[in-house]
C-alpha cells in the first residue's frame, strides 16, 4: 500500500500506510525513537494475514514532519488520536515499542475508548534522569545522528546479533541515520519530561507487556513494574535486547497474535 498523510491540529503531517484485508480487525503500530514504521517489517507478513495493520511514522521520524522544538507525550498521544480520527477509525488494537509503548500508555489512560487490546513492548513509564536526555538532545543537535546511530545499535541488540544478522540490523541503522536530528531531539524531550508511573494504574484495557531479558535501555524491572502496575496485565520476557521484535521476530509476532486473537 502507498504512504498517505494526515495533518494534525498543529499542522504536522503524519505519514501512514495500511496493510492487510480491509475487513479485518484493526491493529495500530507505533515506532520507537530513532526508527520509522519500517521497524515492524519482520512482523508484517504474519500480522497482515489476520489484521488490517495501520503503521505510522512518529512525529519527527521517517516521512512525517519534524517540527523544531520540544515535543510532549501529550502531543505524541494526540497525534495517534488525530490519525485515527482522520482515517475514520473508532477503535483499534495497539502495539508500540519503546517510545511507541509510551504513546500506548498515554492512549490507554487519556483515550481508552479508542483502544481494544494493548501491547507495550520494551518500554517504560519513566526513563530518567532528565539530565541524560538533555545531554542527548544537545549532542544530536550539535553532532547529528551518526554518533547516536552507532551507540544505539550497540544498546538495541545483544553483542553478537549485528555481526551474525546484518540483514536485520542494517535497515535499523539506515533508519537512525535518516532521522531528522530536530525530530529526534523533539521526541527525546517528550521522554525527558514523561512520568506515567502513577497513571498506568488507570489502564483498564487487556494488556500484554513484552520485555527484553537483556535490554539495557528499558531493563527487565521496567517491564515488570508496568505489568504489576496495570491490573491483569500479562508479562512476556524475550531473550533479546531493546528491539526485541527485530531480534526475536517470530516469537514476537506469535506472542502478539496469540494475545490479540484469544
Amino acid at each position: 500500500m502507498e504512504t498517505q498523510y494526515i495533518a494534525t491540529g498543529d499542522g504536522c503531517r503524519i505519514a501512514c500506510r495500511f496493510d492487510g484485508p480491509k475487513d479485518a480487525p484493526l491493529l495500530l503500530l507505533s515506532n520507537s525513537l530513532g526508527t520509522d514504521s519500517g521497524m515492524w517489517e519482520p512482523q508484517m507478513a504474519a500480522w497482515a494475514r489476520a489484521f488490517r495493520v495501520l503503521r505510522y511514522d512518529q512525529r519527527g521520524h521517517g516521512a512525517s514532519d519534524a517540527p523544531a522544538g520540544a515535543y510532549s507525550m501529550d502531543r505524541l498521544g494526540r497525534d495517534a488520536v488525530e490519525l485515527l480520527d482522520a482515517l475514520g477509525i473508532g477503535r483499534a488494537h495497539f502495539c508500540g515499542l519503546s517510545l511507541g509503548g509510551m504513546v500506548g500508555q498515554w492512549l490507554a489512560v487519556h483515550a481508552p475508548e479508542r483502544i481494544d487490546r494493548l501491547v507495550l513492548a520494551n518500554t517504560s513509564a519513566h526513563m530518567g534522569p532528565p539530565s541524560a536526555w538533555q545531554g542527548r538532545i544537545e549532542g544530536v543537535l550539535r553532532d547529528g545522528m551518526a554518533p547516536l546511530a552507532e551507540a544505539s545499535i550497540a544498546r538495541w541488540f545483544t553483542p553478537d546479533f549485528p555481526a551474525l544478522t546484518p540483514q536485520a540490523v542494517e535497515p535499523i541503522r539506515a533508519m537512525l541515520l535518516a532521522t531528522d536530528p530536530a525530530g529526534y531531539a523533539g521526541c527525546c524531550a517528550a521522554i525527558r519530561d514523561m512520568d506515567q508511573r502513577r497513571t498506568v494504574a488507570l489502564i483498564d484495557r487487556p494488556t500484554l507487556v513484552i520485555g527484553g531479558a537483556l535490554d539495557p535501555a528499558t531493563p527487565p524491572p521496567h517491564s515488570e513494574a508496568l505489568a504489576q502496575g496495570i491490573e491483569g496485565a500479562a508479562l512476556l520476557m524475550l531473550d533479546a535486547a531493546h528491539l526485541s521484535n527485530v531480534e526475536r521476530p517470530d516469537a514476537f509476532a506469535r506472542a502478539v497474535l496469540d494475545f490479540l486473537t484469544t
